[in-house]
């Protein structure tokens, strides 16, 4: 869950051949593989989720209802298969880009959301496993700002319902007052 937190107020950004698009972290949900029913690596070391039980550090990407890529920080330690998703952005660079990728003028739409997010930076299954912290990646995580204890708000994750006692778990992360948050409160 530290990770999940300190993952905030970092900038996120994706070169591309269109051009480079990126944000703050502005909202984070945590996921450990070995006591989570809300981890794609509860009880599954499988292709899909084979990045996750590598160092941290990691992109894993994947495909959700057939429509909306979601990207995760792979959080190690190597063998656990732990990660947090990346929930929303607060947009600070390509900003004319991630309009045009979302066909959308308000900034409040452009990547408050995990879909959105990958939309607008050009996120897709094909950054899975890239190493977000080498000089030479595509895509990079950057110490930006630093967010304190105090702006920091922890409510259930979204959208687990059924990981039974693991949903009420207090391991979604957000700005507090962030306009680009997915969604306020619990």
């Amino acid at each position: 869950m530290e990770l999940a937190r300190k993952l905030l107020g970092c900038l996120l950004v994706h070169r591309t051949p269109g051009g480079i698009a990126g944000g703050m972290i502005v909202e984070t949900e945590a996921y450990i593989g070995a006591i989570d029913k809300a981890c794609h690596a509860y009880r599954n070391r499988s292709e899909r989720t084979e990045i996750m039980y590598h160092d941290g550090g990691y992109a894993y990407v994947y495909f959700i209802y057939g429509m909306h890529h979601c990207f995760n920080v792979v959080t190690g330690p190597e063998g656990e298969g732990n990660a947090v998703l990346i929930r929303a952005l607060e947009p600070v660079i390509g900003l004319d880009l991630m309009r045009k990728r979302r066909q959308t003028n308000q900034l409040r739409n452009l990547s408050s959301g995990p879909g959105k997010l990958c939309q607008a930076l050009g996120i897709t299954k094909n950054e899975y496993g890239l190493d977000l912290c080498a000089a030479y990646s595509p895509l990079r995580l950057i110490r930006y700002r630093n967010i304190a204890d105090t702006q920091i708000v922890a409510t259930p994750r979204i959208n687990v319902a059924y990981a039974g006692e693991a949903a009420a778990w207090l391991w979604r992360f957000y700005v507090k007052d962030n306009q680009n948050v997915s969604i306020t409160g619990s």
